[in-house]
């Protein structure tokens, strides 16, 4: 039986606790993934941005300190989130505390946001003001041995009404990744 210190009353943890992260950086430093960008998982996030019209689509890989995109699609053209016409262009690395991912390997299961402004919990996320991300779709990459290795996701600077037809895809494109990450042949082009 695990412990939980108690929280102060009042405060809402934001992000939640990863107490798999030292499992996870050990399997995927195993698989030799999790530490560099592969051009295999840039094609499968352009392919998933592609099938699902997201400007961003990513292929994460937590770890303790925060966030790595082995897999990346960001749209060539930086959308605007500021009041002097720029924005920020997402890059592999982010704090923990950032996005929605964190909380896919938490809950274990996919996470549809079509209007983070709809959530409390989600609409004062960091990538809210600096990216200018309004809606989420992903799914965690869970192991044959049941780890979660990290999450497949889009997004999109727009409330986007994903469905369970959106849901239906990311879950079922995060299970075809594992497949793959699992085969033993390595990454696949895509």
């Amino acid at each position: 039986m695990s412990y939980d210190p108690p929280r102060p009353a009042g405060r809402l943890l934001l992000t939640p606790e990863d107490k798999e992260a030292p499992a996870r950086a050990r399997r995927l430093r195993g698989m030799g993934l999790g530490e560099r960008p592969e051009p295999a998982l840039d094609a499968f996030a352009q392919r998933l941005a592609q099938l699902t019209g997201a400007p961003y689509a990513m292929v994460n890989f937590p770890c303790e300190q925060g966030q790595f995109y082995a897999g990346l699609h960001v749209p060539a053209v930086t959308p605007v989130v500021r009041g002097d016409g720029t924005g920020p262009r997402l890059g592999r690395v982010l704090p923990r505390d950032h996005g929605f991912c964190p909380h896919v390997v938490a809950r274990r299961k996919a996470l549809v946001l079509e209007d983070v402004g709809d959530y409390p919990r989600f609409a004062g996320n960091p990538v809210v003001d600096e990216f200018g991300i309004r809606s989420y779709l992903g799914a965690p990459l869970i192991d044959g041995t049941g780890l979660v290795l990290g999450t497949v996701s889009v997004a999109d600077v727009q409330p986007r009404p994903w469905g369970k037809a959106g849901l239906t895809a990311i879950k079922q494109h995060a299970a075809e990744l594992v497949v793959h990450l699992e085969g033993g042949g390595g990454l696949l082009p895509w």
